[in-house]
């Protein structure tokens, strides 16, 4: 087919007919054959976002019910490795199956091998934002490649906050990030490191209290140290923390810095608040319980958040106020935070996606498996 808007290149012969007028000049077409039509962008059953238990849960099962699924891990998303939190988790002794216990980034391997194994694809893009106005959703990584799928599960997790404390970082020899600095009491206190040694926890609230109350246990005191001059902790919680012979507060106060041998913790700096006298203390263990950070904000509203920023689901359910969008794991709990619990959410939100599915008419698999090669939005069908 000739385009008519097109000037032509064909060399044009003038004739006339049989009473002197000009005819049209004849044009010479390329015979060559047209290339082949675009074929369909293929939409996906499912696109899973997020890397950790809940993601790579949510993956095997999908894999397995033949749905396909296609895995955003992220790049250094939030800060942290592909994995999530467990990433930096030295050991880990409390998930089922490992007698002994791993290493975080161990056990998020193994995630990642088993999810590949059963059969999902996954790409190392983080996503920068999801388009949830229309069917199939879009979602579109910070590369600018967008994808399509019929549903969506959220697993992004919860970035633990930390404070800006020297010798508290990752960098450098003076650096005691998982050294004997942590922020998470339940998932590194018990190690042989921490046993019947003096331990620090940050904060104020009631997950500080809860993590110095189970650091006991282990260590031969725990300071909690606080900014103000009272906490912010339930009173039940309090009361519990005050009450324990090994737990004592420091009110008004900050830890200035964490010193160490080169190898691990050994001391913190704490420093009147309102005094600005400081004085160093032995300490073997640091750990921040200041919160968390759901990593949420790529949503752009769309889906509904309570006033942390936590995806809000259905009681006893993964589903979120959009329908086809499921949540599971740290970016829907704020309670637990735990790799089974999150494990656990993973399994509930693929077992929904396949009633989900149902309800769709799209029970019967695809013969071939869509490519993970990027699509660009305007060619992805609505």
């Amino acid at each position: 087919m000739v385009d008519p808007e097109a000037p032509s290149t064909a060399p044009e012969t003038a004739t006339t007919n049989g009473s002197g007028a000009p005819t049209m000049p004849t044009v010479e077409l390329d015979a060559s054959p047209l290339p082949p039509p675009t074929p369909p962008t293929p939409v996906r059953d499912v696109i899973i976002i997020g890397s950790g238990p809940a993601a790579h849960t949510a993956a095997i099962y999908a894999a397995r019910a033949e749905r396909r699924p296609l895995m955003f891990e992220g790049m250094l998303a939030a800060g942290v490795a592909a994995g999530g939190q467990l990433t930096t988790t030295t050991e880990v002794e409390n998930f089922p199956g490992f007698p002994g216990g791993l290493s975080g980034p161990e056990l998020t391997d193994r995630f990642r091998a088993h999810s590949i194994d059963a059969g999902t694809d996954i790409l190392t893009e983080t996503v920068a934002s999801v388009d949830a106005s229309s069917r199939p959703f879009k979602v579109t990584t910070e590369w600018g490649t967008t994808h399509a799928a019929h549903a969506l599960i959220i697993a992004t997790g919860a970035t633990a906050r930390r404070l800006e404390i020297p010798g508290a970082g990752e960098a450098g020899p003076e650096a005691y990030w998982q050294r004997g600095v942590s922020a998470c009491a339940v998932c590194d206190g018990a190690a042989p490191v921490f046993r019947n040694k003096p331990l620090a926890v940050i904060g104020g609230g009631d997950t500080a209290m809860e993590e110095a109350l189970f650091l006991a246990k282990y260590g031969s005191s725990v300071t909690i140290v606080h900014r103000r001059d009272e906490l912010r902790a339930s009173k039940v919680m309090q009361r519990r923390a005050l009450a324990h012979p090994k737990v004592r507060i420091a009110y008004s106060a900050a830890v200035d810095q964490a010193k160490g041998d080169g190898k691990l913790l050994q001391s913190v700096v704490l420093k009147d608040l309102k005094t600005g006298a400081a004085a160093e203390q032995p300490c073997n263990g640091l750990f921040f319980a200041v919160g968390h950070v759901p990593n949420t904000a790529f949503l752009g509203g769309q889906v509904k958040l309570d006033a942390d920023g936590y995806i809000l689901t259905t009681p006893g359910s993964t589903r979120t106020s959009v329908d086809g969008i499921f949540a599971a794991g740290d970016v829907q709990d704020k309670q637990w935070r735990q790799a089974v619990t999150a494990a656990g959410s993973g399994c509930m939100a693929a077992m929904e996606l396949e009633h989900y599915m149902a309800q769709l008419g799209e029970r019967q698999p695809q013969e071939e498996p869509a490519s993970a090669e990027p699509v660009t939005a305007e060619s992805v069908p609505v």
